[in-house]
Parts: C-alpha cells; sequence; structure tokens
C-alpha cells in the first residue's frame, strides 16, 4: 500500500464516528426533551446549535473525505483531521455537560473513534506545504485570545468567591469548555502556530488542522442565535460580528495558506525544503 495512503483502519474508525455521530444528532434534534429536557435553557441551546452544526457540516465533511481516501499532508487530509478534532471535542463535552441518558454511550462511542482516528490519521512527519507567518500567528493569537477570555472568568469567579458564571447558565459544576481548551485543544492550537512559524515539518501539518477545528467551533456560536430566535427566545446576537469576523478570516487564511496540487508524492525531500522556504513570507 502507498505509504502516504491514510491508513484504512483510521478510515473506518472516522466513518463510525462520523455516522454514530449524525445519528446521535438527528436523535437529538427530534427528539430534546428526552435527550437535553434536564438541561438549562442555555445548555438546550448549544446543543441544538451543535447538533445542526455536527449533522450539516461537520459529520458529511468527515465521512465524504474518509470515502475519499485522502494522502496523508494533502489538503483534504489536513481538513479531515480538523473535523476529527471537533467531533472528539464535542463528544467530550456532550459527555461531561449533559446529563446521564440515552445518548451517553454513543457519545462516549464518538470521542473514542474519532480521537483513534485521529491518531492513526495524524502525519508525524509533516508534509503539507502551507504559507507559514499569517497561518502561524493567527493560531497562536487565536489562542492568547481565547485563553485570556477564559482566564479572566475563571481568575474572577475564584476572586470574589463565587461558582463558574458560564457553568451555571448551563447547571454544571465546571464549565467543560474551559478544561479541555485550557488543558489541551488551545495549547495545541499555539504550539502548532509556533512549530509552524519555526518552520519544523510538524507545523505545516498541525496548524492547518487546528485552523479547521478553530473555524468549526465558531459556527456554532454563530447558529445559537439563529436558533434562539426560532425557539422564541433571547437571542445572544451580540457575539454573532465578532465570532462571525474570526470564522471568516480563518476560513479566508485556511484557504490562502494550503498549497494545492503539490500533493502527489512525486517532490523530493530536498524539493519540499526548498518550496517551505519559498513560503516564509
Amino acid at each position: 500500500m502507498n505509504d502516504r495512503a491514510t491508513p484504512r483502519w483510521s478510515l473506518i474508525l472516522s466513518i463510525a464516528a462520523g455516522s454514530v455521530s449524525a445519528a446521535a444528532s438527528v436523535v437529538g434534534l427530534l427528539a430534546p426533551s428526552l435527550v437535553y429536557g434536564r438541561e438549562t435553557e442555555a445548555l438546550q441551546l448549544a446543543a441544538a446549535a451543535q447538533d445542526w452544526v455536527g449533522l450539516v457540516v461537520a459529520c458529511p465533511l468527515v465521512l465524504v473525505l474518509a470515502v475519499r481516501r485522502p494522502v496523508r499532508g494533502s489538503t483534504p487530509h489536513l481538513v479531515w483531521l480538523g473535523g476529527l478534532a471537533f467531533l472528539a471535542y464535542n463528544a467530550a463535552i456532550y459527555c461531561t455537560a449533559v446529563r446521564f441518558g440515552p445518548l451517553f454511550v454513543p457519545w462516549v462511542a464518538v470521542l473514542g473513534t474519532a480521537v483513534w482516528a485521529f491518531v492513526g490519521g495524524w502525519v508525524e512527519h509533516g508534509r503539507a506545504l502551507v504559507r507559514r507567518r499569517a497561518l502561524g500567528w493567527a493560531t497562536v493569537v487565536v489562542a492568547a485570545v481565547f485563553g485570556g477570555l477564559w482566564l479572566t472568568e475563571i481568575v474572577g469567579d475564584l476572586a470574589a468567591g463565587r461558582g463558574s458564571t458560564s457553568a451555571g447558565t448551563w447547571d454544571v459544576p465546571t464549565n467543560p469548555v474551559h478544561v479541555l481548551d485550557l488543558a489541551l485543544f488551545l495549547p495545541a492550537a499555539a504550539a502548532s502556530g509556533v512549530l509552524l512559524l519555526r518552520g519544523r515539518p510538524v507545523g505545516h501539518v498541525a496548524a492547518p488542522v487546528a485552523v479547521v477545528w478553530m473555524a468549526l467551533t465558531c459556527v456554532p456560536i454563530v447558529v445559537t442565535p439563529v436558533v434562539a430566535t426560532v425557539w422564541g427566545v433571547t437571542a445572544p446576537w451580540a457575539v454573532v460580528p465578532p465570532v462571525g469576523g474570526l470564522l471568516l478570516v480563518l476560513c479566508l487564511l485556511g484557504v490562502r495558506a494550503v498549497r494545492p496540487g503539490r500533493h502527489d508524492g512525486g517532490t523530493t525531500e530536498a524539493g519540499d525544503t526548498a518550496d517551505r522556504d519559498e513560503l516564509v513570507s
């Protein structure tokens, strides 16, 4: 088998993750009282937005790209990895924030299969050629901004001697988004940007994946006010301009950064190095 082909077992796991996640989203949307009936209105809105984005965007993206069997290091492969990161991230939030119920086992299954599919599909030595500077700085800056926002809330709540403000709106002990972002995803995104700026091969893969994940996580935030409006409740439209603007910037940077047509396996290591040097600016 071509050593640049994505492992078959990783593709099978990703198809399982996308399929189960899509099915869970359908159940959540068709029977919200069964799945989210014991949650606060804020969490129900967030979950509905996540379900719509998962069903319409993330799951089809992962499934279609998995069926295409993307070549490692190619643009479809990087987008596929970013989609898997999004599925794992959402499943982890569902598993920890939503009360135990009929979708607990499917969410755990999505978390496990998405993580292991990601591990199997990861490129140890990056082969993707991307424009370093803008994409690298974007991952570092966005990670720093969100990390600062989360820490501002956390420190403020601790100083005031109260529970987590954002966790309170969901009626959960702690905010799982803060846990996942501060412990894993934001440090990984920032590190990927630094590695890309320094020209390390792994950064050429990690940074585009981080940008795909960041862009996908912005979509449910933008969709939430739409769901709230449909439900006839107060819609948080104020978040749409900044998050929507960030989503647009990330998409533009991602499209511009990854060079298409360079992943046919015919380039030499020296040629790849020369191309990377050419893309520093």
